[in-house]
Protein backbone atom coordinates (compact mmCIF):
# COMPACT_ATOMS: atom_id res chain seq x y z
CA UNK A 1 0.00 0.00 0.00
CA UNK A 2 1.00 3.40 -1.27
CA UNK A 3 1.25 6.23 1.51
CA UNK A 4 1.22 9.91 1.36
CA UNK A 5 4.58 11.14 1.45
CA UNK A 6 5.55 14.36 3.65
CA UNK A 7 8.88 16.26 2.80
CA UNK A 8 7.70 20.13 3.53
CA UNK A 9 10.42 22.37 4.19
CA UNK A 10 9.66 23.97 7.77
CA UNK A 11 11.22 27.09 6.49
CA UNK A 12 9.47 29.21 4.44
CA UNK A 13 13.00 30.85 3.71
CA UNK A 14 15.92 31.13 5.51
CA UNK A 15 18.63 33.90 4.78
CA UNK A 16 21.77 33.13 6.80
CA UNK A 17 20.84 32.57 10.54
CA UNK A 18 17.49 34.56 9.48
CA UNK A 19 14.90 31.93 9.16
CA UNK A 20 10.91 32.17 9.14
CA UNK A 21 9.42 29.16 9.87
CA UNK A 22 5.85 27.76 9.48
CA UNK A 23 5.23 27.01 12.84
CA UNK A 24 6.01 30.29 14.14
CA UNK A 25 4.00 32.14 11.32
CA UNK A 26 0.68 29.75 12.03
CA UNK A 27 1.66 30.32 16.17
CA UNK A 28 1.97 34.04 15.74
CA UNK A 29 -1.05 34.26 12.79
CA UNK A 30 -3.73 32.50 15.37
CA UNK A 31 -3.01 35.37 18.22
CA UNK A 32 -4.15 37.61 15.36
CA UNK A 33 -7.23 35.65 14.60
CA UNK A 34 -7.83 35.56 17.53
CA UNK A 35 -7.51 39.05 18.05
CA UNK A 36 -10.35 39.60 15.39
CA UNK A 37 -12.57 37.00 16.86
CA UNK A 38 -12.40 38.64 20.68
CA UNK A 39 -12.96 42.55 18.73
CA UNK A 40 -16.33 40.91 17.61
CA UNK A 41 -16.83 39.78 20.95
CA UNK A 42 -16.86 42.77 22.71
CA UNK A 43 -18.13 44.54 20.04
CA UNK A 44 -21.24 42.15 20.58
CA UNK A 45 -21.42 42.76 23.79
CA UNK A 46 -21.05 46.08 24.17
CA UNK A 47 -17.51 46.03 25.75
CA UNK A 48 -14.81 48.24 25.14
CA UNK A 49 -12.25 46.49 22.76
CA UNK A 50 -9.18 49.18 22.76
CA UNK A 51 -7.74 46.93 25.66
CA UNK A 52 -7.57 43.80 22.97
CA UNK A 53 -4.04 44.79 21.77
CA UNK A 54 -2.98 44.74 25.35
CA UNK A 55 -4.44 41.95 25.93
CA UNK A 56 -2.58 39.89 23.11
CA UNK A 57 0.56 40.71 24.38
CA UNK A 58 -0.24 38.91 27.90
CA UNK A 59 -1.68 35.68 26.21
CA UNK A 60 1.26 35.41 24.27
CA UNK A 61 3.86 35.55 26.49
CA UNK A 62 2.19 33.83 28.96
CA UNK A 63 1.56 31.30 26.64
CA UNK A 64 5.13 30.76 25.49
CA UNK A 65 6.68 30.90 28.83
CA UNK A 66 4.36 28.36 30.12
CA UNK A 67 4.47 25.56 27.36
CA UNK A 68 8.08 26.24 26.96
CA UNK A 69 8.86 25.64 31.12
CA UNK A 70 6.12 22.49 31.05
CA UNK A 71 8.49 21.34 28.21
CA UNK A 72 11.38 21.62 29.85
CA UNK A 73 10.39 20.26 33.32
CA UNK A 74 8.06 17.71 32.41
CA UNK A 75 9.62 16.40 29.42
CA UNK A 76 13.24 16.24 29.74
CA UNK A 77 14.12 18.12 32.42
CA UNK A 78 17.25 15.75 32.80
CA UNK A 79 18.32 17.40 30.03
CA UNK A 80 17.26 21.08 31.12
CA UNK A 81 18.68 21.00 34.39
CA UNK A 82 22.13 19.90 32.92
CA UNK A 83 21.94 22.96 30.17
CA UNK A 84 19.58 25.46 31.53
CA UNK A 85 20.57 28.03 29.33
CA UNK A 86 19.08 26.15 26.28
CA UNK A 87 14.99 26.64 28.11
CA UNK A 88 15.85 30.13 26.94
CA UNK A 89 16.43 29.29 23.01
CA UNK A 90 12.90 28.61 22.32
CA UNK A 91 13.50 29.10 18.48
CA UNK A 92 14.78 25.10 18.33
CA UNK A 93 11.42 23.94 19.53
CA UNK A 94 9.82 22.15 22.42
CA UNK A 95 6.30 23.10 24.09
CA UNK A 96 3.80 21.79 26.22
CA UNK A 97 0.33 22.49 25.28
CA UNK A 98 -0.65 22.20 29.37
CA UNK A 99 1.97 24.98 30.07
CA UNK A 100 0.76 27.35 27.78
CA UNK A 101 -2.90 26.78 29.18
CA UNK A 102 -1.65 27.16 32.47
CA UNK A 103 0.50 30.35 31.26
CA UNK A 104 -2.45 32.10 29.63
CA UNK A 105 -4.72 31.20 32.75
CA UNK A 106 -2.09 33.39 35.21
CA UNK A 107 -1.65 35.82 31.94
CA UNK A 108 -5.41 36.26 32.08
CA UNK A 109 -5.72 36.86 35.88
CA UNK A 110 -2.83 39.77 35.96
CA UNK A 111 -4.47 41.58 32.74
CA UNK A 112 -8.24 41.13 34.45
CA UNK A 113 -6.86 42.80 37.92
CA UNK A 114 -5.06 45.58 35.79
CA UNK A 115 -7.37 46.20 33.42
CA UNK A 116 -10.50 46.16 36.03
CA UNK A 117 -11.94 42.92 33.64
CA UNK A 118 -14.25 40.22 35.06
CA UNK A 119 -12.11 36.79 34.86
CA UNK A 120 -14.30 34.67 34.47
CA UNK A 121 -16.27 36.75 31.74
CA UNK A 122 -12.55 37.16 30.08
CA UNK A 123 -11.91 33.34 30.56
CA UNK A 124 -14.95 32.22 28.65
CA UNK A 125 -13.99 34.41 25.90
CA UNK A 126 -10.30 33.65 25.39
CA UNK A 127 -11.88 30.02 25.11
CA UNK A 128 -13.34 30.19 21.79
CA UNK A 129 -9.55 31.91 20.20
CA UNK A 130 -7.60 29.11 21.95
CA UNK A 131 -8.91 26.77 20.51
CA UNK A 132 -7.95 27.82 17.37
CA UNK A 133 -4.79 28.49 18.14
CA UNK A 134 -3.93 24.88 19.70
CA UNK A 135 -5.59 23.94 16.21
CA UNK A 136 -2.46 25.88 13.81
CA UNK A 137 -0.15 24.84 16.66
CA UNK A 138 -0.57 21.51 15.69
CA UNK A 139 -0.58 21.85 11.99
CA UNK A 140 2.54 23.86 12.81
CA UNK A 141 3.73 20.70 14.26
CA UNK A 142 2.81 19.20 11.38
CA UNK A 143 5.25 21.20 9.06
CA UNK A 144 7.83 20.63 11.46
CA UNK A 145 7.18 16.84 10.91
CA UNK A 146 7.02 16.65 14.77
CA UNK A 147 5.13 15.11 17.66
CA UNK A 148 4.81 11.80 15.03
CA UNK A 149 2.51 9.23 15.36
CA UNK A 150 2.96 5.22 15.42
CA UNK A 151 3.33 2.95 12.95
CA UNK A 152 0.72 1.99 11.29
CA UNK A 153 -0.81 0.97 7.98
CA UNK A 154 -4.06 2.58 8.02
CA UNK A 155 -4.36 3.34 4.30
CA UNK A 156 -4.54 7.46 5.59
CA UNK A 157 -1.22 6.92 7.21
CA UNK A 158 1.71 9.45 6.08
CA UNK A 159 5.78 9.22 5.89
CA UNK A 160 7.31 11.86 7.41
CA UNK A 161 10.52 11.56 5.19
CA UNK A 162 12.15 14.35 7.12
CA UNK A 163 12.21 11.59 9.92
CA UNK A 164 12.16 7.90 8.58
CA UNK A 165 10.12 5.93 5.71
CA UNK A 166 7.38 4.16 8.29
CA UNK A 167 3.88 4.97 8.22
CA UNK A 168 2.44 6.76 10.54
CA UNK A 169 -0.56 7.88 12.26
CA UNK A 170 -0.76 11.61 11.42
CA UNK A 171 -1.73 12.43 14.79
CA UNK A 172 -0.95 16.49 14.24
CA UNK A 173 -4.09 16.09 11.93
CA UNK A 174 -5.80 14.42 14.36
CA UNK A 175 -5.35 16.89 17.09
CA UNK A 176 -5.73 19.83 14.58
CA UNK A 177 -9.34 18.93 13.18
CA UNK A 178 -10.49 17.66 16.95
CA UNK A 179 -9.51 21.28 17.48
CA UNK A 180 -11.28 23.04 15.02
CA UNK A 181 -14.48 20.98 16.47
CA UNK A 182 -14.13 22.76 19.95
CA UNK A 183 -13.68 25.84 18.11
CA UNK A 184 -17.08 24.90 16.40
CA UNK A 185 -18.61 23.52 19.46
CA UNK A 186 -17.67 26.87 21.19
CA UNK A 187 -18.84 29.64 19.28
CA UNK A 188 -22.54 27.48 19.12
CA UNK A 189 -22.91 27.66 22.69
CA UNK A 190 -22.15 31.32 22.90
CA UNK A 191 -23.90 32.67 20.19
CA UNK A 192 -26.93 30.15 21.78
CA UNK A 193 -26.69 30.45 25.36
CA UNK A 194 -27.56 33.93 27.25
CA UNK A 195 -24.41 35.54 27.59
CA UNK A 196 -24.15 34.66 31.90
CA UNK A 197 -24.28 30.99 30.97
CA UNK A 198 -21.67 31.24 28.52
CA UNK A 199 -19.82 32.52 31.20
CA UNK A 200 -19.83 29.84 33.20
CA UNK A 201 -20.16 27.03 30.76
CA UNK A 202 -17.49 27.62 27.70
CA UNK A 203 -14.19 26.67 30.51
CA UNK A 204 -15.61 23.43 31.48
CA UNK A 205 -16.59 22.90 27.87
CA UNK A 206 -12.76 23.87 26.46
CA UNK A 207 -11.44 21.90 28.89
CA UNK A 208 -12.98 18.68 28.76
CA UNK A 209 -13.23 18.54 25.01
CA UNK A 210 -9.56 19.32 24.78
CA UNK A 211 -7.84 17.38 27.50
CA UNK A 212 -9.78 14.37 26.21
CA UNK A 213 -8.77 14.68 23.06
CA UNK A 214 -5.34 15.04 24.25
CA UNK A 215 -5.60 11.88 26.67
CA UNK A 216 -7.01 9.19 23.65
CA UNK A 217 -4.55 10.33 21.47
CA UNK A 218 -1.61 9.65 23.60
CA UNK A 219 -2.16 6.29 22.92
CA UNK A 220 -1.36 7.14 18.85
CA UNK A 221 1.72 9.17 19.82
CA UNK A 222 5.28 7.77 19.92
CA UNK A 223 7.08 8.38 23.53
CA UNK A 224 7.82 12.13 24.09
CA UNK A 225 9.15 12.45 27.45
CA UNK A 226 12.76 11.50 27.70
CA UNK A 227 11.92 9.00 31.06
CA UNK A 228 9.57 6.44 31.84
CA UNK A 229 7.52 5.82 35.04
CA UNK A 230 5.71 2.86 36.43
CA UNK A 231 2.76 4.06 35.80
CA UNK A 232 0.42 3.07 32.82
CA UNK A 233 -0.24 6.72 31.45
CA UNK A 234 2.41 8.64 29.50
CA UNK A 235 3.36 12.31 31.06
CA UNK A 236 0.92 13.71 28.33
CA UNK A 237 -1.86 11.64 29.61
CA UNK A 238 -1.11 12.45 33.59
CA UNK A 239 -0.76 16.24 32.77
CA UNK A 240 -4.29 15.83 31.11
CA UNK A 241 -5.77 13.92 34.06
CA UNK A 242 -6.63 17.10 36.41
CA UNK A 243 -7.87 19.42 33.64
CA UNK A 244 -10.52 17.32 32.23
CA UNK A 245 -11.45 16.04 36.04
CA UNK A 246 -11.49 19.80 36.27
CA UNK A 247 -13.54 20.02 33.09
CA UNK A 248 -16.17 17.82 34.12
CA UNK A 249 -16.82 19.28 36.99
CA UNK A 250 -16.84 22.72 35.50
CA UNK A 251 -19.99 21.76 33.90
CA UNK A 252 -21.57 20.67 36.65
CA UNK A 253 -21.44 23.61 38.73
CA UNK A 254 -22.45 25.88 35.45
CA UNK A 255 -25.61 23.73 34.84
CA UNK A 256 -25.99 23.69 38.93
CA UNK A 257 -25.42 27.22 39.13
CA UNK A 258 -27.61 28.34 36.23
CA UNK A 259 -30.60 26.32 37.15
CA UNK A 260 -30.71 27.80 40.73
CA UNK A 261 -30.45 31.25 38.88
CA UNK A 262 -33.14 30.83 36.67
CA UNK A 263 -35.58 29.16 39.97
Amino acid sequence: MEHFIWNVDPNIFAFGSLQLRWYGLLFVGSFFLGLMLLKWVYTRENRDPSVLDNLLIYIMVGAVIGARLMHCFAYEPEFYLSHPMEIFKVWKGGLASHGGLLGVLIALYVFAKKYKEDYMWLLSRVAMPGALTAAFVRFGNLFNSEILGLPTDKPWAIIFERVDMIPRHPVQLYEAFSYLTLFALLIFIYKRVSPSFATKLLPGVFLTFMFIVRFLLEYTKTRQADYTTSLPFTTGQMLSIPFILIGILWIIWAFTSHRKVKT
